[in-house]
């Protein structure tokens, strides 16, 4: 029976996920109750998330829910400032104002968790 060495296919499937995070052009929507200071991080924090991470390969819609109440009530926002991943797939919700961008990063799979234990090569 053949042995398959699965050690050297991690480094190629890591190096395609990578790929496929910085080829990726992802559609965001951020749900905002007016002006509050919440609102106002909210918006700068996540563009400097997809400025750091994605570049030019991104659409950010801001939404005011006040203004549009409807979309509000057809996304179920319950809470503002909401961040919607809607593309790439699956959607993600972020609720906050999105202050640890370490972790939003993570969230949106556009960086690594900084705390991931590395691969143990043996005993």
């Amino acid at each position: 029976m053949t042995r398959k060495n699965f050690s050297t296919r991690a480094p190629a499937a890591m190096e395609l996920a990578a790929l496929a995070r910085t080829l990726t052009h992802h559609v965001l929507r951020l749900y905002v109750a007016g002006t509050t200071p919440r609102c106002i991080r909210a918006i700068s924090n996540i563009r400097a998330i997809c400025d750091e991470h994605l570049g030019d390969r991104y659409e950010l819609e801001i939404i005011d829910i006040a203004q549009q109440p409807s979309l509000a009530q057809s996304e179920q926002i319950i809470a503002a400032p909401t961040l919607i991943r809607i593309l790439p797939l699956p959607l993600r919700r972020f609720i906050g104002d999105l202050s640890d961008t370490d972790r939003i990063a993570v969230g949106l799979d556009l960086a690594r968790p900084s705390g991931h234990i590395p691969h143990r090569t043996g005993s």
